[in-house]
């Protein structure tokens, strides 16, 4: 039997709320909505169009279709999913007056804190890995098995394709991770589930809008999400740039750090009322 706050109990927990399994059922139904929305387009892309686009080539191959639900869904959906796995559970125990009583066990703060965060990335780094190779299988069995297209003409080779794949995954992985650490340490001052959720979006959102001002100057770089898409320029284009790779990471890993340890502060000095 397990501990109340061990991983395992904590997973079992997540794994049997029904929001959890709306989010699993929207990741594996994404790529079959476009399956079906490109089944729509009686004229589809050419290869040869020179104002040809990423969606025009979504149709051309597994590999491809993989890239453009990549894309798509790492625009807002996951996101969403960062923030509702990592901000999620310990407002959602204060909203069923249960985090009180599953502090009176004899176990730390900083453990209840630890066992529900690891479980909430664990569970946003499963569906961000399940949806690419699911996407890969629908989009093969849909477009066939050709090589990956490159937007700039050419095509690039399986064992080329899915280094680079794996890269990019583990890089948009690490670019949502400040959104779920923001929806962490929001859950943990305010202890409502859609605060943090919420307020997660909308750093998303206002980060989004002064990305997009030019006045900032270099001042962008430090927003969160702006190298969210810096990964795609390794399927699109022939050589990596690993410099801006590189800046998102770090970016990235910095903001994590930052809210993950203003959340253990801040629940460590909170009084536990519900």
């Amino acid at each position: 039997m397990s501990r109340p706050l061990s991983w395992r109990s904590e997973l079992k927990r997540q794994l049997g709320r029904r929001r959890t399994l709306w989010v699993i059922g929207i990741v594996a139904a994404l790529p079959l909505i476009l399956v079906a929305a490109f089944s729509l387009d009686d004229e589809p892309g050419r290869a040869d169009d020179p104002t040809i686009r990423l969606v025009d080539l979504a149709t051309s191959g597994g590999p491809n279709f993989t890239v453009f639900t990549l894309v798509v869904s790492a625009e807002l959906l996951l996101f969403i999913v960062a923030a509702l796995f990592a901000g999620d559970p310990v407002p959602a125990e204060a909203s069923w007056a249960s985090l009180r009583y599953l502090l009176t066990a004899p176990v730390t703060r900083a453990r209840l804190l630890t066992s529900k965060l690891v479980i909430g990335f664990l569970s946003t780094a499963s569906l961000v890995v399940v949806l690419p190779v699911w996407a890969l299988l629908i989009g093969t069995m849909a477009y066939g098995s050709e090589p990956f297209t490159i937007l700039g003409g050419g095509e690039m080779p399986f064992g080329e394709w899915f280094p680079r794949m794996a890269v990019a995954v583990a890089y948009v992985l690490v670019t949502i991770a400040p959104i779920g650490a923001f929806s962490f340490w929001v859950g943990v001052r305010s202890q409502t589930p859609l605060a943090a959720v919420g307020g997660a979006l909308i750093l998303l959102i206002v980060s989004g809008i002064l990305d997009s001002i030019d006045a900032l100057g270099d001042w962008r770089k430090a927003l969160p999400g702006h190298y969210s898409r810096a990964w795609l320029d390794m399927l699109v284009s022939g050589p990596i740039d690993w410099v801006d790779l590189r800046h998102g990471a770090l970016w990235s890993i910095l903001y994590t750090v930052l809210f993950v340890a203003l959340g253990y502060r801040r629940f460590r000095r909170q009084d536990i009322l519900s």
